[in-house]
């Protein structure tokens, strides 16, 4: 409460001096209890008769509220309007009043009447109230490039003072400018209440930066803001770009199923498009794409698609489907006689260049081409051509056919074994039948790659020739075979052995008698010497001996 400005004093009759200070002020919150000090509070004069409240009419005319005898504990309320029930007084002699509102703001007066003097305090009261709500209107849901749309209005109601409004975007103050920033500010009245509601309309051109932007109202009330948040708003535009994208993106290949997307970059984003499939315009709602199943090579060409509200605005691309054709002069099961000729054609039609590559029971061999057909070129034949991730195969299985020849026919006996086994090998398609011509035992035979094996065993007892026959639908071959008996072979084996043994013997004979000869011989030699040297050392005379008996001598030791 502010302190008086100025007092101003008179003289009433019976001398007693009137005193008028100036009018203090002070605020009270509407709704709630307004609280006013007499004297500021001060201690009333010792010598006080009583204490009168009262108030200023809107026409000028003073009103009675009531009045407080010194010595009384209760006060008369005198006031005969809607104070009656509203005001009262507390034993500080302040004046109270219920449910403030607009209407108590007005001038209040203490007067205070002593023995010796009457002073009066008047009290100026004003009604405050901040906004009760402040909330948006009419929010839009959208906002448009480059178009002012009205993004909401803001309202701060029944509020005294009234409320001031503004906007902000990223917590920057929004300025109007008339044009892509226009700011309509309105404020009412209620005639009952007299509190006041203020309105602010925005109307907003965005631009595409926009998207994210944060609108806020602000409503300012005796300093303190409360900020409404709106959030964020999306940047609706027309379309200004349009593209068509094929699915999939890699190579398109006979028999896929190829998806045409029509993209425009608008917002919201179209939902409705036109396809022109071959010279065929069609509507497609609620989507963005159109399927071809199955293409083929006819479906190669342009497309193109446009915003279904906005024709003019399309976009096209070209589709290639790649295909491949394949086709050889010999497929499935080709026949054909050993020493033949074979020639393979490869027919392709493609929409580029193809890789060619063969195999041969899954070995890579170079194109078939054959002047003089073996056995061993029979297999089964795979040309694979290949073209962008298309793959076309094509087989066929050759069978090299021939009367059966036999190559080899022999016999082998193992150690001493009882008996022998014959082997027949031969080369011949279809797989040819073996015949023997004798009975025989543990039979095995093999056939890999035209060439066929017959193994038997037989126990000759006596010498047999042995006929190996083999024969397919194409003719036969017969060899033979001396076979001899194992008995025989063993008493030939022992008289051999009996006949090695007696030479050995006569060799040895042979040799020792020749070693004692030529000992004897050489003794005799010895003793002769012996004897001829001794009769000379007896006589004490020379040795005497003709030339021709010492020729004679050596011939004779020569000739044994």
């Amino acid at each position: 409460m502010d302190s008086a400005a100025c007092l101003l004093m008179a003289f009433i009759s019976a001398g007693t001096l009137l005193q008028v200070w100036c009018s203090e002020s002070i605020t009270a919150l509407y709704g709630e209890t307004i609280v006013i000090q007499c004297n500021n509070g001060a201690p009333a004069p010792e010598d006080l008769m009583f204490i009168k409240w009262k108030y200023e009419k809107e026409d000028g005319t003073p009103g009675d509220l009531l009045l407080k005898q010194a010595h009384s504990s209760q006060a008369t309320v005198q006031a005969t309007d809607s104070y009656a029930q509203r005001v009262n007084i507390d034993d500080k002699f302040s004046l109270h009043i219920t449910q403030a509102s607009l209407k108590d703001e007005k001038t209040f007066t203490c007067m205070v009447v002593s023995e010796s003097n009457l002073r009066e305090f008047p009290v100026s009261v004003t009604v405050h109230k901040k906004p009760s709500s402040v909330q948006v209107m009419e929010k839009s849901k959208a906002l448009q490039k480059d178009k002012p749309v009205m993004l909401g209005t803001c309202v701060a109601a029944d509020a005294n003072p009234a409320a001031l409004i503004t906007w902000k975007k990223n917590g920057k103050p929004l300025v109007a400018d008339g044009k892509a920033v226009v700011i309509t500010p309105s404020m009412k009245v209620d005639p009952a209440t007299g509190l006041s509601t203020t309105s602010s309309t925005l109307h907003y051109a965005a631009t595409k930066e926009d998207v994210n932007a944060v609108f806020a109202c602000v409503s300012t009330y005796e300093l303190t803001n409360q900020e409404t948040d709106l959030g964020r708003f999306p940047i609706h535009y027309p379309s200004e770009n349009i593209s068509l994208q094929i699915m999939p993106k890699e190579s398109i290949v006979e028999g896929d199923n190829v998806t045409l997307k029509c993209h425009a970059d608008g917002n919201p984003p179209p939902s409705s498009f036109f396809f022109y499939i071959k010279g065929q315009k069609m509507l497609v709602k609620n989507s963005d794409n159109f399927t071809l199943t199955a293409v083929n090579r006819e479906s190669t060409g342009e497309y193109k698609c446009s915003l279904a509200d906005n024709e003019k605005m399309e976009a096209s691309k070209r589709i290639v489907v790649t295909y491949l054709d394949l086709s050889l002069s010999h497929t499935g099961k080709v026949v054909k006689t050993l020493g033949d000729t074979l020639s393979v054609k490869t027919e392709k039609n493609a929409s580029g260049d193809t890789k060619v590559s063969w195999t041969k029971d899954g070995a890579a061999v170079k194109e078939p081409e054959f002047s003089k057909l073996t056995y061993a070129d029979a297999g089964v034949y795979v040309c694979e051509v290949s073209l962008s991730g298309l793959t076309r195969r094509q087989s066929f299985e050759l069978v090299v056919e021939g009367k059966p020849v036999i190559t080899s026919l022999s016999k082998h006996r193992v150690d001493d074994a009882k008996h022998k086994v014959l082997t027949c090998e031969a080369e011949g398609v279809p797989e040819p039948s073996f015949q023997w011509s004798v009975n025989s035992t543990n039979e095995a035979r093999s056939y890999i790659n035209g060439k066929a094996t017959h193994k038997i065993t037989v126990i000759p007892k006596e010498n047999l020739t042995v006929t190996c026959s083999v024969s397919n639908k194409l003719g036969e071959d017969v060899r033979t075979i001396n076979v001899s008996s194992v008995f025989e072979e063993e008493k030939k084996e022992k008289g051999a052995q009996q006949d090695s043994e007696d030479q050995a013997k006569v060799i040895v004979g042979v040799v020792v008698g020749i070693l004692l000869a030529a000992a004897l011989v050489g003794l005799i030699y010895w003793l002769y010497i012996k004897n001829s040297r001794q009769g000379s050392w007896k006589t004490g005379e020379k040795e005497v001996g003709t030339s021709e008996e010492s020729k004679k001598l050596e011939e004779n030791n020569h000739s044994v």
